[in-house]
Order: structure tokens, then C-alpha cells, then sequence
């Protein structure tokens, strides 16, 4: 529990600050598309900084639950892959422009359904 907490907190503070240098460090400095592909992975990083908060939760009272702990930390960690590789590929973008990691953004999305997937077997199993 303590570890998805900590890594709840982190993702959370990071994703604040990357929401206010996106919103008044690159405007102006990037082009607009460039601009709304850095708010938007803040925006899912953030969305998944919460649902990490929600998994260590969940880990503090899976064995009065019900919840399977392996399912939930499945999830916990499709989340964090989630937000490396698609909110990651998209500040990559925000910042440089180049197009290289764009074939990442997609395999970040799916990780983000990996976790809200093992979520749902979790609560379907318990």
C-alpha cells in the first residue's frame, strides 16, 4: 500500500507541475498542436495519478474486500506503464515537436485500459 501511495503523491505532484509549465513555460514557444498534446498527457497523468491513489486504497483493504491484491496491483501497474509511455510520449512531443516516440503514445493508451480492465475483473471477482 505504502509504495502506490508514494507513487500516487509523486505522479500527482508531477503531473501539477507539468500541467503549469505546460499552461506558462511552452505557450508561445511550441506550436499550438505541439501545446495540446503536453496539456493533454498532463491531463491523463493526472486522471491516473488519482486512479494509482484509488489502487493503494484498495491494496490497504483488499483482505476485508474480497479484492484480489494481484488484481489490483496488476492494475497499479498498468496505470504507471500507462502514464510512462503515453503522458511520457506526448511531454516528449510538447517539448521537441519530433514525432519519434509517437508509436509509443498508443501502447501507453492501452496499458491505461490494462489497468481500468483488471480493475473491473477485480471488482467482478470479489
Amino acid at each position: 500500500m505504502k509504495l502506490w501511495l508514494v507513487l500516487a503523491a509523486l505522479n500527482g505532484f508531477i503531473a501539477v507541475a507539468a500541467g503549469a509549465f505546460g499552461a506558462h513555460g511552452l505557450d508561445g514557444r511550441v506550436g499550438e498542436r505541439a501545446l495540446a498534446a503536453f496539456e493533454t498527457g498532463a491531463q491523463y497523468h493526472m486522471y491516473h495519478a488519482l486512479a494509482l491513489l484509488g489502487i493503494a486504497w484498495l491494496a490497504s483493504i483488499s483482505n476485508h474486500t474480497g479484492i484480489t491484491p494481484t488484481s489490483v496491483t496488476v492494475a497499479g501497474w498498468a496505470f504507471l506503464t500507462g502514464i510512462i509511455l503515453f503522458s511520457g510520449s506526448l511531454y516528449f512531443y510538447g517539448l521537441t515537436e519530433s514525432r519519434a516516440l509517437v508509436l509509443i503514445t498508443p501502447l501507453g493508451g492501452l496499458s491505461f485500459l490494462a489497468g481500468w480492465a483488471a480493475l473491473l475483473w477485480a471488482a467482478i471477482r470479489s
